[in-house]
Formats: C-alpha cells, structure tokens, sequence
C-alpha cells in the first residue's frame, strides 16, 4: 500500500507540474529560434518566404497525427470555425512573423527577446478586454496581476527608450571589431526594429485570445495545429508572392536557410501551436505567455556567445523590471488558479449533499409505523 501511495503523490505531483514543465521546455525551443533564423537572414533568405516554408514543414509534420489521433473526436466544421481559422492563420503565421523577423533584423536576438516580454502583459490587457479574466481590487491577487502588468510596461519603455552604453558579459576584442559595423547598421533602424516588434506582439496576443474561444468551440488541439499551419502557408504564399516579386528568393539549399525551416516548423510552430492550446485550456492565455522571461535569459547568452552580440544596460535594466512584473502576475495567476479549484470542489461537495440525503428521507417516509 505504502508503494502504491507513494507512486499516485508521484504522478499526481508529475500531472501538476506538467504545465510549467511545457512552457519551460517551449522557451528553450524559442531561443534557438533567435539564433537560428538570424543566422539564415545572414545568407540572404527572405523573411516571407521562410514563414512560409516554416508552415510547409508545420503541416506536414503535424497533420499525419490529426488524422489518426483525433478522427474520433474531430468536431465538424463550420463557417465560423473555419473563418476563426483563417484569421488565426493569419494574425501568427502571417501577420506576427513577418513583423517579427523584420523586427529581429533590424535589432538583434537579445533586443527582441526582451521586448516580447511585455507579451503577457498585452495579453492579460486583451484577456480582460475579452473577459477572460477578471480583476476585484479587494483581493490581493488581482492587485498583483495589475500592478505586474503595470511595472512591465514600464520596464518596456524603459528598454526601448534607453539604449545606454555597451555592458560586456563575455569579453571578446575580436568578436566586438566583427560585430561593429552590424551593429551601427542595426542602430540605424532600432526604432523602426521596435515598432515592428510591437506590432508582432500585438498580433501574438491576438491569436492566444482567438485561439482560446476557438478551442472551446473546436476542442481538438491537434487538428487545429494543422489547420492554423495550412491557413497560414496559403496565406503567407499570397503575401509573399505580392511582396517578392523574384522568384529566385524561394530557393533554398542544404545550409542554415533549411534548418531554419525545419527547425522552426517542427519546435516553434507544430509543437508551439499544439502545446500551447493544451495549456490555454487548462490555465489560460495569460499563463501561457508568463513564461517568457526564461527565453530571454537562454537567448542572451546564446546571443552572446554565438552571434557576437552586445548587450545594452537600457536592455538589462528594462528586463529586470518586466522580470520583476512578470511575476507578479505568474503568482496572481498562481493564487486564481487555487482559487478556482477550491471553488470547484465546493460546488461539487455542495450538489452531492442532496443526493446522499434524499435516500434517507425516502425510506424514513416509507417505514411502517411502529
């Protein structure tokens, strides 16, 4: 008996960290997303059509387990699920990639990495919007949520505003003389680099709340990967095909350009996709995108050490303070959870009452005298 309890704490405690253990694994996937396409932008692909090819490899990896793990529970669809594909196929696969790579291209891994920390604060701003979530100032919770959601808007502005001098984490006089003319490239376009992060963080955002009114109408998280990635590459071809007019851009070799498509279809869309909706459906889109701080750390370093990036002070001291409002809104979110849970089990204890009671009144009522 001792084993068999001591197994279920086990799998009991592995079921409820299984969450965090998704999202964390998911940071490491995005940072190397940094890495890789900077490195394919470097050989002259173009950013339309690596979103493209990125969806392409999307499709084909995830739709062989849609059809076979969810022919049993794939709901029918409709026009309104089909249009709420198309837009979500859209406003991630189309809209906030190609904004974002524009956006990586004209700052750097470590900049970009840090800016989409304000993700979960514009999502919790659209979740509230959406009533997704709720805030009662008269519980500490939601005043943490708010107040995080505040200090890492700040910390935001701080980061774009400020660029301040050059802090050297890993020294390096050979990497830095290789990195200077980039660099003063880079600088050149920061603020546009900015604007257009910021407009791929909205269009981010947007598709978390979409894709999580969509999952309740359509909860098969498998086959809703393969449809977003279908809708996106039909759309993204169309876009691409409007805005490089060269054909010769969608060709592509044996060289980063392919692993950059490979690797991004698989990790950052297909898993992306399908995991992120599992979790949207048990704890919501705002616990989803609290986990972008980890991915900002992974990529500084991995910014550092492989690219040859230099770290601004405006960046570290922007990013301690998201840090910082990031998680007061993780442990609000936290201190929601519980709450809803507890709440549940005080419902179900409460509906249970009558019906253990009724039979006692019923065969009270059909004793015999005594």
């Amino acid at each position: 008996m001792g084993a068999e309890t001591g197994l279920a704490m086990f799998c009991g405690a592995i079921h409820k960290i299984k969450p965090y253990l998704a999202m964390v694994s998911l940071q490491f996937g995005y940072a190397g997303m940094y890495i890789v396409t900077l490195l394919c932008f470097k050989k002259g692909m173009s950013h339309y059509v690596l979103a493209v090819y990125r969806h392409v490899v999307a499709t084909i990896v995830i739709s062989p387990f849609a059809l076979v793990l969810e022919r049993k529970i794939r709901p029918k669809l409709t026009l309104p699920i089909i249009l709420r594909i198309m837009l979500l196929g859209f406003l991630e696969p189309v809209l906030d990639q190609n904004l974002y790579y524009v956006g990586l291209k004209f700052t750097s891994a470590t900049f970009t990495s840090v800016t989409l920390n304000i993700l979960p604060a514009v999502t919790f701003i659209m979740a509230l919007i959406f009533r997704l979530e709720s805030v009662n100032f008269k519980k500490i919770r939601s005043i943490a949520k708010v107040a995080g959601t505040v200090v890492t808007i700040g910390g935001a502005m701080v980061m774009t505003l400020y660029k301040g001098p050059i802090v050297e984490i890993f020294h390096g006089a050979g990497r830095h003389a290789a990195h200077q003319s980039s660099s003063e490239s880079a600088d050149q376009h920061w603020v546009l680099g900015t604007l257009m992060l910021l407009g791929s963080i909205i269009g981010w955002s947007g598709f978390f709340i979409l894709q999580s009114f969509t999952l309740k109408k359509y909860p098969a998280e498998l086959s809703l990967t393969a449809l977003i990635c279908l809708a996106g590459t039909l759309e993204g071809s169309i876009v691409t095909l409007i805005m490089e007019r060269d054909f010769s851009v969608w060709v592509i070799g044996w060289d980063s350009r392919l692993l950059a498509a490979v690797y991004t279809g698989v990790i950052c869309s297909g898993l992306a996709y399908y995991i992120q909706g599992v979790v949207i459906r048990q704890r919501g889109p705002v616990f989803v995108t609290s986990f972008t701080p980890l991915c900002m750390i992974i990529t500084a370093i991995l910014g550092s050490i492989v690219l040859a990036e230099q770290i601004h002070l405006g960046s570290i001291i922007g990013a301690v303070f998201i840090v910082m409002g990031l998680y007061l809104v993780v442990w609000g979110k936290a201190r929601d959870h519980l709450n809803s849970l507890m709440n549940q089990k005080g419902a179900a204890a409460a509906t249970q009452l009558p019906i253990t009671a009724e039979p006692e009144t019923n065969s009270a009522a059909k004793a015999p005298p005594a």
